[in-house]
C-alpha cells in the first residue's frame, strides 16, 4: 500500500507527531511482533511492541486518544484470531487471551481496547477483566460486525497475517447476511460495549445504516486497506481525482451513520478538509 509503512517505535513517533499537527485526535495501533508462535504470547507481555508504543505515545502526546486492536492474528504464526483446538478456532480459550491483552494494553495507557476477532462473548469476557485489573473507564470499542471479506488482503500482507490454512468464516460473517449484523450488534451492547464498529465500510454501508438504526451507540466504519489500496492505485494511474473520491467515501460513510471512520485516508483527509477549510 503506497504511503503506508510498517513503523519502529521511533518512527512511530515521528509519523504520530505528524498526524497530531494534521489534526487528528485519536489512533488504533496494531502490533507486529519479533516472534510468531502459536498462542501469540507477545500479545500478552507488559514489554511487548503495543505497551511501549503507548507508553512512548502517552508521554508524547497526553491528550491524543489512543485505541489497541486486540486481535490474535498479527502474533499467531498460524494467522488466525484466536488459539487453535485442532483446525478450529478455541472460542473460549481465546476470550480468555483477549481480556489479559485488555488488560496489558490498558494498564500501559490505552483509552479504548477493540476486540476484533468476532468471538462469540468477547466483549463480556474483556469488560470483566478490564474491571478486575482496575480499569473500569478504558472503553471498548467492539467489532461487533466483522465480515469475512476479501478487502482485507493488503493488511494481511503487511502484517503477515494471511492465515495458514482454512480461512476465518469460522468466525466471521458471511458478506450475505445483514441480519446476523443486527444481532451481533444488540449482544455487544448488552455485553458493555461503549462503541460499535462496522467492517468493512464501502460495500457495507446498508449494514452500517442498518445498525445505525438499532443502536444509540456512537458507531464508527473501518474503511479498510482493501478500499485504500483501490483508490490509491486509481489516484495514482490518474483514472480519479483521489481528493474528491477520497472525501466523497468518507462523506458517505458519515451520511450512512458513522460518527468515527477508520481511515488509512485519515492524515491526507484532515489536511484536505483543513485547507478547504481555511480557503
Amino acid at each position: 500500500m503506497p504511503g503506508v509503512y510498517q513503523l519502529s517505535l521511533d518512527a512511530m513517533e515521528a509519523s504520530v507527531d505528524g498526524l497530531v499537527e494534521a489534526g487528528i485526535q485519536s489512533i488504533i495501533l496494531f502490533g507486529l511482533p519479533a516472534v510468531k508462535d502459536d498462542v501469540g504470547s507477545e500479545n500478552v507481555d507488559p514489554e511487548g511492541i503495543i505497551p511501549q508504543a503507548l507508553a512512548r505515545l502517552r508521554r508524547r502526546h497526553p491528550a491524543l486518544c489512543l485505541i489497541t486492536d486486540l486481535c490474535c492474528c498479527e502474533y499467531t504464526d498460524h494467522g488466525h484470531c484466536g488459539i487453535l483446538k485442532g483446525d478450529e478456532v478455541d472460542n473460549d480459550a481465546t476470550l480468555e487471551i483477549l481480556g489479559r491483552v485488555a488488560a496489558v494494553h490498558a494498564d500501559a495507557g490505552a483509552d479504548i481496547v477493540a476486540p476484533s476477532g468476532m468471538m462469540d462473548g468477547m466483549v463480556r469476557a474483556v469488560r470483566a477483566a478490564l474491571d478486575g485489573a482496575g480499569q473500569e473507564g478504558c472503553a471498548i470499542l467492539s467489532y461487533a460486525v466483522k465480515y469475512a471479506s476479501g478487502f482485507y488482503g493488503p493488511f494481511r500482507d503487511a502484517a503477515g497475517s494471511t492465515p495458514a490454512f482454512g480461512d476465518r468464516r469460522q468466525y466471521q460473517m458471511d458478506p450475505a447476511n445483514v441480519r446476523e449484523a443486527i444481532q451481533e450488534a444488540r449482544l455487544d451492547e448488552a455485553e458493555g460495549a461503549d462503541m460499535l464498529m462496522v467492517k468493512p465500510a464501502l460495500a457495507y454501508l446498508d449494514v452500517l445504516a442498518t445498525v445505525r438504526r438499532e443502536s444509540t451507540l456512537p458507531l464508527v466504519a473501518y474503511s479498510v486497506s482493501g478500499e485504500y489500496a483501490m483508490i490509491r492505485a486509481a489516484g495514482m494511474n490518474g483514472w480519479i481525482d483521489e481528493r474528491r473520491v477520497v472525501l466523497e467515501t468518507l462523506l458517505g460513510m458519515h451520511r450512512a451513520g458513522a460518527d468515527a471512520i477508520i481511515t488509512y485516508h485519515a492524515e491526507a483527509a484532515a489536511r484536505w478538509i483543513a485547507a478547504d477549510a481555511r480557503a
